[in-house]
């Protein structure tokens, strides 16, 4: 399994059409425990960054990653424009000049996407974030026999798990206690985000 630039275009296409679609959904998961535009502040990021990348032509995965990151970090907005800048960021520069991308390179590519959320947010898996998807994700991908519905599966548990976590990072923070019983919205974003992922390797094999 290889991913090459039309893979990675794909991946943010695919991607933006989950998070359009459950734009609302995402809205509506940050209203208790957040500023209640997690879905709109996504919708936009991600739908500025497909435009972004539709006007160029790329040599490499590093390239689009790169500008889809940059695109993420200016138009997202809040807390989740830098998180998720900074993770695709990252994410490129691990995979840089490489011209495909097989499964240890996206795993490489991911942990330190995890790192830069990590730092940027001065977080750990736990604290009710996005890190709290990202972290079993890279796991999972570390894994042997690899098989992209088990890695869907994997960031939904991950995504659901965060109901039962008190918040102890971001806006939800203040709610403490009171944010048991939701889901983290940006651990739901990035759980569309994985989903999108593993649907682009399940049609390259």
């Amino acid at each position: 399994m290889e991913l090459n630039v039309e893979d990675m275009i794909k991946w943010f296409g695919l991607a933006n059409e989950k998070i359009q679609e459950n734009k609302v959904y995402l809205t509506k998961l940050d209203q208790p425990i957040g500023d209640g535009d997690h879905g709109i502040n996504m919708a936009r990021g991600y739908q500025e960054a497909v435009l972004a990348l539709q006007a160029k032509e790329y040599n490499a995965p590093f390239e689009v990653l790169k500008d889809a990151s940059m695109v993420l970090l200016s138009k997202v907005g809040g807390a989740s424009g830098p998180l998720y800048g900074t993770a695709f960021l990252k994410l490129s520069m691990e995979v840089k000049v490489k011209e495909v991308l097989n499964l240890q390179d996206l795993a490489n590519g991911l942990e330190a996407g995890l790192t830069g959320l990590k730092q940027r947010g001065k977080s750990e898996i736990g604290e009710k974030t996005l890190i709290d998807v990202w972290g079993p994700v890279v796991d999972y991908f570390h894994k042997a026999g690899f098989q992209p519905d088990n890695l869907t599966e994997s960031a939904r548990k991950a995504m659901e798990n965060t109901k039962d976590i008190i918040a102890t990072k971001g806006r939800a923070a203040y709610f403490k206690e009171k944010s048991i019983g939701h889901i983290d919205p940006g651990s739901a974003s990035s759980y569309l985000i994985f989903e999108a992922l593993a649907e682009v390797i399940k049609e390259k094999e």
